[in-house]
């Protein structure tokens, strides 16, 4: 039973300089109730005094912890009409140089624990005829080298929700996907430390790839605040499916849905990574 006429949302991984932190400040432009999560509310300083929040601690694979958000939903505003699936870990590697316990663990963060999210809260989005969200990427799209990981759990998250946006239709409940390209934001503070095993066949080009891992790799990134406004226009809007946010989002969308060559998509990606640099592919 809804406890108030305003409408709200639950944004998760709003951490302090990131895309959920302005998404969350969008929304309450617009009049929204704001459920912002992340793991530690300590992270959120920037939202932290503003009226018509709630700061949640939530880690997206602890189940109790998504109970604990749902009951804290329930008792604060009786509804939620959106929830968006921001929160994400990144990852920069060499397919080969992959720790696969680590790269499990990045697909319970990024992929299971949305759609775990998504289950929990179902109920209350049908009851508000909502929306669901998912923060996807270009990536996905694109054989970015290094970008491998990520792009899997952001395309496998992509295309779980859009099967779940079919499935979900026929009782009133949106499901958009906002696939985002570059946009000014923490995520690059990751890989501040970043540097490949010892014994990696990229060692030679170590430098070239760290520096594009902290975000030096010469493409615009568009401000977090205007992303986080198109975002917010989208979705109030109604829009379902895919919408294409961020740099490069237009230009990967154009690329990847026409006749563009793949060859000539590969030839631009080994010469933009550095891997043009490397064994058979070093010029002479």
């Amino acid at each position: 039973m809804s406890l108030t006429t305003k409408k709200a949302v639950l944004i998760t991984g709003c951490s302090d300089g990131g895309l959920g932190s302005a998404l969350a400040s969008a929304f309450l432009s617009q009049g929204y109730h704001v459920f912002a999560t992340t793991r530690n509310v300590s992270k959120m300083s920037t939202l932290s005094k503003l009226p018509n929040l709630t700061l949640l601690d939530l880690d997206v694979t602890v189940d109790s912890q998504i109970a604990t958000a749902v009951d804290s939903v329930k008792r604060t505003t009786g509804r939620l009409d959106i929830l968006i699936n921001n929160a994400g870990r990144n990852h920069f590697s060499p397919v080969l140089d992959i720790d696969i316990s680590e790269a499990k663990q990045i697909f319970e963060i990024n992929l299971w624990g949305p759609l775990a999210l998504v289950k929990a809260f179902m109920p209350l989005l049908m009851e508000s005829k909502g929306t669901v969200v998912n923060t996807t990427s270009i990536s996905g799209y694109l054989n970015v080298p290094y970008m491998g990981l990520y792009a899997a759990t952001k395309r496998s998250l992509e295309l779980v929700a859009e099967t779940l946006r079919l499935e979900i239709e026929p009782f009133g409940v949106k499901v958009v996907q906002v696939v985002t390209g570059a946009v000014r934001s923490n995520g690059q503070t990751y890989f501040e430390d970043w540097k490949l095993p010892e014994d990696s066949l990229y060692k030679p080009i170590e430098a070239l790839i760290a520096n594009r891992a902290r975000g030096g790799d010469g493409h615009p990134r568009e401000e977090t605040e205007k992303y986080a406004k198109d975002v917010v226009d989208d979705i109030i809007s109604g829009k379902t499916g895919k919408v294409w946010r961020g740099g490069n989002a237009t230009s990967t969308k154009r690329a990847t849905t026409s006749d563009v060559s793949q060859s000539l998509l590969d030839k631009g990606a080994s010469r933009d990574t550095g891997l043009d640099q490397l064994g058979a592919n070093k010029q002479s």
